[in-house]
């Protein structure tokens, strides 16, 4: 029997998801919902190795007929009552539930319409979250998620949510979501075969997004040679990210090094440096990300104050021919470029709509323009 199995993700970023599946063979994509998609698991498959997804659960019931009245709650009752999935894990059971459109229900009758049920089958505590109440640790974890008149019903694979990555042992205000960095990994092609080249992160913050791209990539490296060394491009794949922050480089330093093995040289080099004037030389970078200041957590400061004009420049005279630049841009001018256009002397080969922390930022794959306006070829 095929194990039903759900992949969390980002709003937007569903197509990556599914896509990571498929090419990591972990089983066969069923459907796709909002911040969803079902696959049928392939036997053996290592399901927390996904980096695009939020969360990954194998699903214990899916339920049809869940309508936008009250009586829906009575149907997934029902449901868990009848739910086998092994055992518990542990003594105490939490659940958290969300819908897509107006329900006469809250998300709270759910959970603990569901979660109410679970424990008594199981004879296990249920810790509501109705109140605020936060579970303990080590509760077996379960979510219901509604959409249309689809309910599924399903447990955490792992032990922790999966974008709670093991090596953000450091962080900073404003540090990205690692499935968000992730996903811009993979639109910038750094999981295609045969990849070598240097990879720079102008804002690296914590260092999220350039280790995110190099668990992508997994190829040979550089070893330990010096910034000027990886800027020119010296085989494998280097990664390079600076930060005018001092407290960014040593957090993304941190963090790397808890990415990495013990023993052997690391890829990553760190550098403090204002994003409008890069250490770095000209047409050295194969692929830039970036994840601009856009003001909420972090202020544009330094060079970038007045504008990110400076970053845009410095961005397309690292980039080699052919070189892409995948940013998180936002409507703002000041926080990301032009609204809804390009960065100055970019072309927009490819753009994907996500949602973050309320706001509703574009994924863009960026190619420098040439003088007659054409993007460069890849």
């Amino acid at each position: 029997m095929l194990t039903l199995a759900v992949a969390r993700a980002v709003r937007g970023t569903e197509p990556l998801v599914a896509a990571e599946i498929r090419r990591a063979r972990l089983g066969v994509v069923v459907g796709v919902r909002h911040r969803e998609v079902w696959f049928e698991v392939r036997p053996g498959a290592g399901l927390l190795g996904l980096r695009t997804a939020d969360d990954v659960l194998l699903a214990a019931a899916v339920v049809d007929g869940v309508g936008h009245g009250r009586s829906a709650l009575a149907r997934l009752a029902r449901a868990a009552r009848g739910i086998d999935l092994g055992p518990p894990g542990g003594p105490d059971v939490e659940v958290s539930a969300s819908f897509v459109g107006r329900r006469n229900y809250t998300r709270h009758e759910i959970e603990d319409a569901v979660g109410t049920e679970l424990a008594r089958s199981w004879r296990l505590r249920y810790h509501s979250r109705r109140d605020g109440g936060r579970p303990p640790a080590g509760a077996t974890a379960w979510r219901v998620t509604i959409e249309g008149d689809q309910a599924v019903i399903a447990r955490r694979a792992g032990d922790r949510p999966l974008h709670r990555r093991p090596y953000k042992t450091a962080s900073i205000p404003g540090t990205l979501h690692p499935p968000l960095a992730a996903a811009m990994a993979q639109l910038a092609g750094l999981g295609a075969e045969g990849f070598r080249g240097v990879v720079l992160d102008p804002c690296c913050g914590a260092g999220t997004t350039l280790i995110e791209a190099h668990a992508l990539t997994r190829a040979p490296h550089t070893g330990p040679a010096g910034l000027s060394g990886l800027a020119g491009g010296v085989g494998g794949v280097g990664f390079v990210g600076f930060d005018r922050d001092p407290a960014a480089v040593a957090a993304a330093a941190a963090n790397a090094r808890a990415a990495l093995p013990p023993d052997g040289p690391g890829p990553f080099r760190w550098g403090l440096a204002d994003a409008g004037r890069l250490p770095v030389a000209d047409g050295s970078v194969r692929r830039v990300l970036v994840n601009p200041p856009w003001g909420r957590q972090v202020p544009p400061r330094g060079l970038l104050g007045p504008g990110l004009d400076p970053l845009w420049r410095e961005v397309r005279r690292v980039l080699e021919p052919g070189g892409l630049a995948v940013a998180l841009l936002h409507d703002d001018p000041g926080a990301g470029g032009t609204p809804g256009g390009a960065p100055r002397g970019f072309t927009i080969e490819q753009a994907l709509p996500v949602g973050l922390s309320g706001r509703h930022p574009v994924i863009t794959v960026l190619s420098r323009r040439d003088r007659a306006g054409r993007g460069a070829t890849r």
